[in-house]
Order: C-alpha cells, then sequence, then structure tokens
C-alpha cells in the first residue's frame, strides 16, 4: 500500500532521514518512535506525499509519488486518514460538520445515519451540535479520528495522537483505532508512549519501527 525504496528526505541542507526501505502492507500494525526531532512527522508526511523525497522512491497504492498529478496526489489522500497530534477545526461549525468536512470537499453527501453511526461509534453521539471550543481534549481527538475515517480509508496515519491525554483517554483511542486495524485497516501511530505500545501488543501483532541515526530500524521484542 505505501513503500519506501532507498529514501532520503534532506531539510536545511542537512539529511533528515536516510537510507529508508519498508512496506506497509495491508491490514498491518505499526508503531513509529523516536527521540523528539528524529523526523517521525516527516516521515509520516512522507507517506501521504505532503513531502517529497529528495532521494529514493516512494510509492502510494503501486504509484511513485513522483509520478502523480495534484489530482492524483488527492485521490490517493482519500484512501489515507491521518489524525494530527494539534487537530484544527472550524470553530463555528458544529462537530458534526467538521466531521463530515471530508466528504464536503470531495463533493460526496454523507448519509445522516452513517454520521450519526460514526459519532455513536468514537463515543461523540451526544455533541453532534457541539462547537469545537466546547470539547475536551479527549473528544477532539476521537471527533479527529472520526473525520479521519469518514471517507473509508485503506490507511490511518496518527501523529501522537494521544500525545496531550491521560491514560485512560489514551485507551480509548487505542482501542479505537485497534478496532479499525481488525476491520482491515493499515494503522500507523508515531509516539514517544511505550506503555501505549505495549498495551497495544498484548492485543495486536503490532511492529515496532525506531528512526535512529536517520535510518528507521525494527524494534526487538524488549517493548
Amino acid at each position: 500500500m505505501i513503500a519506501f525504496d532507498n529514501v532520503a528526505y534532506s531539510y536545511g541542507g542537512g539529511e533528515l532521514l536516510s537510507e529508508i526501505s519498508l512496506r506497509l502492507a495491508p491490514g498491518s500494525f505499526h508503531f513509529l518512535t523516536g527521540p523528539s526531532g528524529a523526523g517521525k512527522s516527516t516521515f509520516l508526511k512522507l507517506c501521504y506525499a505532503e513531502l517529497l523525497p529528495t532521494a529514493g522512491r516512494v510509492t502510494l497504492f503501486d504509484r511513485e509519488v513522483r509520478s502523480l498529478t495534484r489530482d492524483d496526489i488527492a485521490l490517493s489522500r482519500r484512501r489515507i486518514g491521518v489524525v494530527h497530534q494539534d487537530c484544527q477545526f472550524l470553530d463555528h461549525l458544529p462537530l458534526a460538520a467538521n466531521v463530515s468536512l471530508p466528504l464536503t470537499v470531495a463533493g460526496r453527501s454523507s448519509e445522516a445515519q452513517d454520521l450519526t453511526d460514526l459519532l455513536g461509534w468514537v463515543g461523540l453521539g451526544q455533541l453532534a451540535s457541539a462547537l469545537p471550543p466546547q470539547l475536551s481534549g479527549g473528544e477532539r481527538q476521537r471527533a479527529a479520528l472520526a473525520r479521519a475515517i469518514i471517507m473509508g480509508p485503506d490507511v490511518i496515519l496518527a501523529d501522537e495522537p494521544t500525545g496531550n491525554l491521560d491514560w485512560e483517554m489514551s485507551l480509548r483511542l487505542l482501542t479505537l483505532l485497534v478496532e479499525l486495524n481488525r476491520m482491515g485497516k493499515t494503522v500507523l501511530i508515531a509516539t514517544h508512549d511505550l506503555n501505549l505500545i505495549r498495551q497495544a501488543k498484548s492485543q495486536i501483532a503490532a511492529r515496532v519501527l525506531r528512526i535512529s541515526k536517520r535510518r528507521i530500524q525494527l524494534a526487538g521484542a524488549d517493548l
């Protein structure tokens, strides 16, 4: 689905990532770890063609990203749901409208029942008419997840989705991501939280990738 072949990315005159070769297979679950500034967010941006590699090849759904037109990239991104650490919403729109915004932008109508079911699944069914400033941090993150998957993507990428949440809310969000994986979705989570990784590995076959010295390595069983 997403493949890297000897990929490098340079930023500000220096190489941030180098010699990365890996494949995110359909239905796989990955964690991405590494110190702050190691390039976790950059790696995720390469995964959905927000950034292009400075060397090597990134392939999205069997197409090399440099060969894609702007429209091709937009279509590919509909198959990739992204949950950002600092999730942004339009504060003047109710939660339901914010969650369904990707459908609006894509010119697709949403079935009211489908949206209701999705909000119920993330535990926000009673907050459909609430405005974003009224939501807690955990509610915002679950709303961000709902927005990321409303287009029915094949891949979900999450950048430190539990970074600002307490442990109980982190587990609720992890439970939703594990459920998505069991439904056949490919999931990649960038995180510092080793406890979250251990909790996931007790439930599913999650692989742990670690960025070290500009390269990505498969972490050992110590996690």
